[in-house]
């Protein structure tokens, strides 16, 4: 099974979800269906409600309430990226313009807050508080890293440690809580509960690894941003601290005036390109990401063998392989 096999297998299934979302756009308020809308047309590829029915599926369930559920997920998921330009002051989502840098700071941040409500609306309508307890879990753990993420703007000393806890929250929380609530809906045991839940933790921590790796190789045009983003926003992720961590003395200082300087230019990511390559830091963050994965693998051992337990494995190849 390949991964255009998965999105075509259960496309109707990620159609009535986003179906779900649209009619949650439709309220008194313009703002809110013209920026939700502008979201949704830039794509995406739906990972995260597609997990949530993925592991209903999985679980024994096929009804309604797996379509709000995964609705709910991915309005966290807009509602987080909404905030995260603000944050970042980005101008580019997905290769377009950003909502922030069409309707402004004020419009974004609000509708990113009711995208967030409505969400945890939606989720109490399911009538299952382990559900709600793993969504709110999830909201504020992702809420914590973002501040957790600034705090470490631009500290060239950031531990692996501290940046597994960003991660942690910024992505794998609200895809574990996802797996997590499609099991919750089916009738299954705690054992496989508890492996849907790490399941979604270590896909989810390799998922933005990769997406970290990707902004030292992905062309612009593919990406949506332009390459070394995260440097130039201060953002010390995983393959610039395997980088600091074996360069030597004096290459460590200058990458650390690189990090610090007001400007970010090609010579300074060409500098830290030639190193990433020279130390081998990519692959090293590839191997991490494939350690988690095969980790994630393992946790699916409790399941029989089902059309969803091989599309699952076919997500977790897809992570490492995707260039955007």
């Amino acid at each position: 099974m390949t991964i255009e096999d998965v999105w075509k297998y259960y496309q109707k299934d990620i159609a009535l979800a986003e179906e779900k979302i649209r009619e949650t756009l439709n309220t008194i308020a313009p703002a809110i269906s013209t920026v939700g809308k502008h979201l949704l047309v830039g794509g995406g590829k739906r990972i995260r409600p597609l997990l949530a029915i993925l592991s209903s599926k999985i679980s024994g369930y096929s009804g309604e309430k797996s379509n709000i559920l995964a609705c709910s997920i991915e309005s966290i998921h807009t509602a987080s990226l909404l905030h995260d330009d603000v944050v970042d002051g980005a101008n580019l989502r997905r290769g377009q313009p950003s909502a922030n840098s069409i309707w402004g700071n004020q419009v974004v941040v609000l509708v990113g807050d009711f995208l967030y409500s409505n969400a945890l609306r939606l989720a109490n309508s399911l009538q299952n508080q382990k559900i709600m307890d793993a969504l709110t879990v999830a909201t504020t753990g992702m809420s914590e890293s973002e501040l957790l993420q600034l705090s470490k703007k631009g500290d060239p000393n950031i531990s692996e440690e501290d940046y597994m806890r960003i991660i942690n929250g910024k992505t794998a929380i609200l895809m574990s809580a996802a797996c997590k609530g499609g099991g919750l809906l089916g009738n299954i045991s705690q054992k496989k509960e508890d492996a849907l839940t790490s399941f979604g933790l270590k896909l989810g921590l390799a998922f933005q690894i990769a997406d970290d790796i990707l902004d030292y190789m992905a062309e612009e045009k593919i990406l949506g941003k332009s390459l070394g983003k995260d440097i130039e926003e201060g953002k010390i992720t995983l393959p610039l601290i395997f980088l600091l961590k074996d360069a030597a003395r004096d290459e460590v200082k200058r990458i650390k005036e690189i990090i610090n300087a007001e400007k970010f230019t090609n010579s300074d990511l060409s500098y830290i390109l030639r190193l990433l390559n020279k130390y081998k830091s990519i692959e090293k963050s590839y191997e991490k990401a494939g350690a988690l994965l095969h980790e994630a693998k393992t946790e699916l051992d409790i399941f029989n063998d089902s059309m969803e337990k091989e599309a699952f494995l076919t997500i977790s190849d897809y992570v490492l392989k995707r260039e955007k």
